[in-house]
């Protein structure tokens, strides 16, 4: 029970609350990002529906295998989440040694824990909103992934290990190459915020018979849930079915409404050190790069923007748009709006640059130049350059793009004293950042719209605090 959760004491905290039926029927799990909330969740569903009751990794009964499988009807998870690196990290694993079970059963699981948030029970194609029809890809990807585990059965057998298997190699890296670039299609048909008609689905699905011994719900990332379904959830959360577990998790506790937070009991997930990250990386994707005993990147490896620590940075290197590439854009987006407010001012016949403005303009220029970024003429280039530079955002980059954005901005302002204006200023970029979000995932704007309307906006108050 819980032996894959390596190094969080929630897990043994969790394990003592199943042995001692002192187990809460609503929970939180929160803490950083990568630091195992979604693997103890849906470990503690495996637990409660294992026939044997010890639920050991390993227990051959069918409800744990078919949750270690992620197929198990008593399962279900919503909320929004990216998997385009797990699942990328994941074939990188299996193609390491095609005959490992582990590595075939890693990518299986990091493909299901994808399709799961397409289950006929919390989800349905709504043909009025602008996201892309999921419903084709849902084909290709769930047919081809049955012709995967077909292909893989006999693999881990150490008598087939002959050249007819060696010949298989090519076909299957083209298969899993498939199968990837469909789930990162299909990665981006999930909205960016927990829809309420996802949460009254999974409502009615948690009052219907488990068809073991119990059900779970799992939503993660619970903090990015619209109004409207965080209120369906409160309903659920007061008159919960006895025959059913639900689990919320979140980066921070304090991000979860408070009358939803006072039906959960909280279990905190703390941020591991950089040894027992790598011997996780060891464990699970099993990279010889990522398998020296002392901590840190792998050689070779130039610094990283993540802060999920080692196997954020691990799994951003999978991502097509990873954090390294999307920071020197950010800071062609910033320096540019600098520029551009510079010149709207001078237009206007005011000389005098705003000590903020040139700290954001310099700050950044530095960093998009070394990266070969030539300086922009207008919006409509600059935007036109981002598009270009970052494949129209592959990949569900733009949220990412968005908060480094906002990480620049406050790295550059802190070259000034603090004071009034640069507070302002710090605000207001928040405040506009987040409207581009909300634009982005609750409304289905294109990156291409929003970034144009942002551009303008903080441009003309950049221009204006000179005014003033």
């Amino acid at each position: 029970m819980f032996e894959n959760i390596i190094a969080q004491a929630a897990a043994g905290q969790l394990k003592a609350d199943i042995l001692s039926n002192k187990l809460a029927p609503s929970m939180l799990f929160f803490g950083p990002t990568a630091s195992g909330k979604g693997s103890a969740a849906m470990e503690l569903a495996r637990s409660l529906s294992c026939e044997k009751g010890d639920a050991q990794w390993n227990c051959p009964c069918h409800s744990c295998v078919r949750h270690r499988s992620l197929i198990h009807a008593d399962l279900a998870m919503i909320g929004p989440r990216s998997f385009t690196a797990e699942i990328a990290a994941s074939r990188a694993a299996f193609l390491r040694d095609p005959s490992s079970s582990a590595g075939r059963s890693l990518f299986i699981r990091s493909l299901r824990k994808l399709l799961a948030r397409f289950a006929p029970s919390v989800w349905e194609y709504e043909p009025k909103s602008n996201k892309l029809n999921p419903l084709p890809l849902l084909h290709s990807l769930e047919e081809e992934l049955d012709e995967f585990e077909a292909m893989t059965v006999d693999l881990s057998s150490s008598d087939t290990l002959n050249d007819n298997v060696h010949n298989k190699n090519n076909a299957l890296e083209n298969l899993t190459d498939s199968l990837v670039k469909n789930a990162v299609k299909l990665d981006e048909c999930i909205s960016e915020a927990v829809p309420i008609a996802q949460v009254r689905k999974a409502a009615y699905w948690a009052r219907l018979s488990p068809s073991g011994k119990r059900k779970t719900l799992i939503i993660e990332n619970a903090d990015r849930m619209e109004e409207k379904a965080r209120n369906a959830l409160l309903k659920l959360l007061e008159e919960p079915p006895e025959s059913i577990s639900i689990i919320l998790t979140a980066l921070r506790r304090e991000a979860v409404m408070p009358t939803i937070l006072s039906r959960l009991r909280p279990y905190r997930f703390t941020a591991r050190s950089a040894v027992e990250e790598k011997e996780i990386l060891r464990r699970v994707f099993r990279d010889p790069r990522w398998t020296q005993d002392a901590g840190g990147t792998p050689s070779g490896e130039g610094a990283s923007t993540n802060t999920s620590g080692l196997i954020g940075t691990y799994l951003e290197s999978f991502l097509p748009q990873p954090s390294d590439k999307l920071l020197p854009l950010a800071a062609f987006f910033v320096a540019a709006v600098a520029r551009s407010a510079v010149v709207f001012q001078k237009n206007r016949g005011i000389t005098e640059i705003p000590e903020t403005v040139a700290a954001l303009g310099s700050y950044c220029a530095r960093i998009a130049e070394s990266a070969g970024l030539e300086r922009p003429v207008d919006a409509k280039e600059t935007v036109s350059s981002l598009l270009s530079q970052s494949s129209d955002f592959e990949g569900r980059s733009f949220p990412r793009f968005l908060a480094l954005v906002l990480d620049l901005v406050s790295w550059s302002l802190e070259q000034c004293a603090s004071n009034p204006e640069v507070i302002a200023c710090r605000e207001t970029w928040r405040l506009r950042i987040r409207e581009a979000y909300a634009a982005y995932s609750v409304w289905n704007q294109r990156p291409e719209a929003a970034l144009e309307s942002l551009f303008f906006r903080l441009r003309e108050e950049a221009a204006g605090a000179a005014l003033t």
